[in-house]
């Protein structure tokens, strides 16, 4: 073999995270023209395993439709999954049923274990378990695609609430002269994560699925977009803190304009800092649940209570904060005596809020609208499968037997007439009749006619008779 051949295969290094700095390495795959499969036994794989040859056995591996690793032991399983691991920048998934499945089933990142016969030991050491491997499908292109899309919606809408939140008041410190103060009420800050915005994305991420079971089954292409990290990445967060950006300014600018030498109904003044920081925070919240239900595509009972549930409990705790009743009390906590009732009974803020509203929901539905019509995703597709069509018909599921039809004899024996036995075929009723029992139908016995008998004498001399 030349030089040339026994090298290794260039591994690239690179820098990945969005906010650390860590060195990867990463052998890129190559193009593949034919099927191949691979089969390596264990003596095998301890040559290939070794510093030398193990990106060689990584590279060939990756060219083959199937790899089958056979006579094994526990520590090369576990070698194998994190040679992927490592050069591969891929999440893994290992699924046993045994004790030497253990040390696999915990390198990789995620572990499945199998209840059956050969004990406990990989369920109590696994991620996840069921009883049968055919539920690996739903775990991965049902509760595994939910999973990751619901994680990825709450990192989105997590940067997108707190980048919104804080960029108002990056905002208003050019108009207080960078004095450090708050745009927002005090209790409002406390609340805000903790109180007001904690149970409607917690509802999402609990129950949301965009496609239901039956038809994430029917499309197993639906998975793979979790694979490419197309639902969350650097784009997708470049993209959260533009719209973060662009609903902050609307946030401040078009409450602050509105406000600004405006006058009551009686003709007092309005435009006090109490009033802006009480109008700013409604608007905030306003266009956060609204968001928060556009991303949302299936609604539960409870979906709706958290989230009318919070906005409920956000006026109640504002009237009670602003009430003349807790600044009496406490006169240094509650400061905004009657901020909530003399601002929200004016037209002009109500008409501000609906202002607000409009222009910081209306782009995000307009582009949505326009990138369903251009390139629509294969999610987009499946809905709106969902919407024209019936849903299709599961197929059908096979029922374990109960009882051994298997033979009673030694495996060391013939087979037997067990097969005979345990068919049960000689206890079924036939269909056609049975044979007649005579035949001949000139007998005196199928005539039910009387038989007469001869003695022995009669028939000697019947005999001597007709000798000659």
């Amino acid at each position: 073999m030349c030089p040339e051949a026994a090298e290794e295969p260039s591994v690239f290094k690179s820098r990945v995270g969005l906010f650390w700095l860590k060195k990867t390495e990463t052998m890129q795959d190559e193009k593949v023209d034919g099927d191949y499969g691979l089969i390596i036994n264990g003596h095998s794989l301890a040559f290939a395993l070794e510093k030398n040859l193990r990106l060689e056995l990584l590279r060939t591996a990756c060219m083959c439709q199937t790899v089958i690793c056979c006579r094994v032991t526990p520590l090369q399983k576990a070698q194998v999954v994190q040679l992927v691991k490592k050069y591969k920048q891929a999440v893994t998934l290992a699924i046993g049923d045994g004790a030497n499945d253990v040390s696999m089933i915990k390198v990789a990142h995620i572990g499945v274990g199998i209840s059956g016969q050969e004990g406990m030991q990989a369920v109590l050491s696994s991620d996840f378990s069921f009883a049968q491997f055919r539920y690996l499908q739903r775990l991965l292109l049902v509760h595994g695609r939910w999973s990751y899309i619901r994680m990825c919606k709450f990192l989105g809408y997590f940067f997108y609430k707190n980048f919104t939140f804080t960029l108002v008041q990056f905002w208003y410190a050019f108009f207080c002269g960078f004095s450090a103060q708050t745009v927002y009420e005090d209790w409002f800050i406390t609340f805000y994560n903790m109180v007001y915005t904690a149970l409607p994305v917690l509802g999402m991420c609990l129950f949301d699925q965009d496609v239901n079971d039956r038809w994430s089954l029917y499309h197993p292409q639906l998975y793979a977009p979790g694979q490419k990290n197309q639902y969350f990445n650097k784009k997708a967060f470049v993209n959260c803190v533009m719209h973060s950006c662009y609903s902050s300014l609307i946030l401040f600018f078009i409450p602050w304009a509105s406000m600004h030498d405006t006058v009551r109904d009686d003709g007092k003044e309005i435009a006090d800092y109490q009033s802006f920081a009480l109008l700013a925070q409604t608007c905030l919240l306003i266009v956060v649940y609204t968001q928060l239900c556009l991303d949302t595509y299936y609604w539960t009972a409870v979906n709706h209570f958290f989230v009318w549930g919070s906005m409920v409990a956000y006026f109640s705790i504002t009237l009670t904060m602003c009430s003349n009743g807790m600044f009496y009390m406490f006169t240094s906590s509650f400061p905004f005596i009657g901020t909530t009732r003399n601002s929200l009974n004016q037209p002009n803020v109500w008409l501000t809020i609906f202002l607000t509203f409009l222009l910081c929901i209306l782009p995000v539905v307009a582009f949505r609208f326009i990138f369903i019509q251009l390139r629509p995703t294969i999610n987009d597709k499946v809905r709106y499968k969902m919407r024209t069509e019936e849903l299709p018909v599961p197929a059908p599921r096979r029922l374990r037997r109960r009882h051994s039809t298997r033979s009673g004899y030694a495996f060391s024996h013939s087979q037997g007439y067990g097969d005979l036995v345990t068919s049960r075929k000689f206890l079924m009723k036939r269909s056609t009749k049975r044979a007649p029992l005579f035949t001949q139908t000139d007998s005196s016995i199928f005539q039910n006619q009387p038989q007469h008998y001869r003695t022995i004498a009669e028939e000697a001399e019947e005999s001597q008779g007709h000798s000659p």
